[in-house]
């Protein structure tokens, strides 16, 4: 089995905002379409115009409903899932090649495609789900954290971040040194109560998500004690007077 490395105060990973994203699977998108070029591509889909579609995604949203309360109204929770790049990594210790590591200088956790041997004891091993296999090639995958594009200094420096991170049109996403509790993403967390997944499991995960602010629901008879106004056609113009009489027909 894999020992894990040495801890090192770098923390890279992901703080993501419950209360603003939308489910709207950009995250996911971006992150395929990145990551299907890069060093843990290609990522395969089979069948993806079939019955019974299938493929690699290292990030997927689901959505749930929450029910409502005397407090608020119900909404519609989306929850985006990827690697939280725990720091004791039930998938790291568990294999039997050592493909799965933790790298120690920035706590990212990684697959070496050339060692696995698509044994599946790291999914087994994983409670988040985080784990994708390919049966085209074989091995398992996984969130990267865009390794490949966070430390390229080829591209602008405001687009060294993850892919999910840059797609996401409502800054659900947030990425940056967890470690660091002065870091723009730690101080986000501590703001905002952000939480660990399934902490009491023991394997510390990095990631972080920022709770939903509590809704206000209105008065129940508000929008049925609202008067109705009533429409004075004389004061339209005739174009506007010809079309109400036309549609009130």
């Amino acid at each position: 089995m894999t020992t894990l490395a040495p801890p090192g105060k770098k923390k890279l990973g992901l703080v993501i905002d419950l209360d603003t994203c939308v489910g709207c699977h950009a995250c996911a998108v971006s992150c395929k379409e990145w990551n299907a070029g890069g060093i843990a591509g290609p990522l395969t889909d089979e069948q993806p115009y079939g019955k019974d579609p299938s493929g690699v995604w290292f990030n997927r949203v689901h959505s749930y409903e929450v029910a409502a309360t005397p407090a608020q109204p119900a909404t519609t929770l989306h929850f985006p899932r990827s690697c939280l790049h725990c720091d004791t990594p039930a998938c790291v210790t568990v294999c039997p090649t050592g493909a799965s590591y933790k790298r120690a200088e920035d706590g990212i956790v990684l697959v070496d495609e050339d060692k696995c041997i698509g044994c599946k004891l790291c999914s087994w091993a994983c409670p988040y789900g985080a784990r994708e296999y390919s049966a085209v090639e074989g091995v398992m995958k996984k969130c990267t954290l865009c390794v490949d594009r966070i430390y390229n200094e080829t591209i602008p420096e405001a687009s060294r971040q993850p892919a999910c991170v840059q797609a996401c049109p409502t800054k659900a996403r947030h990425f940056g040194d967890l470690g660091d509790p002065d870091s723009a993403v730690s101080k986000l967390v501590v703001e905002r109560g952000g939480v660990a997944l399934m902490p009491e499991l023991g394997y510390a995960p990095v990631n972080r998500y920022l709770p939903q602010r509590e809704r206000r629901a209105g008065p129940p008879d508000e929008a049925a004690a609202a008067p109705e106004e009533a429409l004075d056609t004389s004061k339209l113009n005739p174009l506007l007077r010809w079309l109400d009489r036309a549609l009130s027909r």
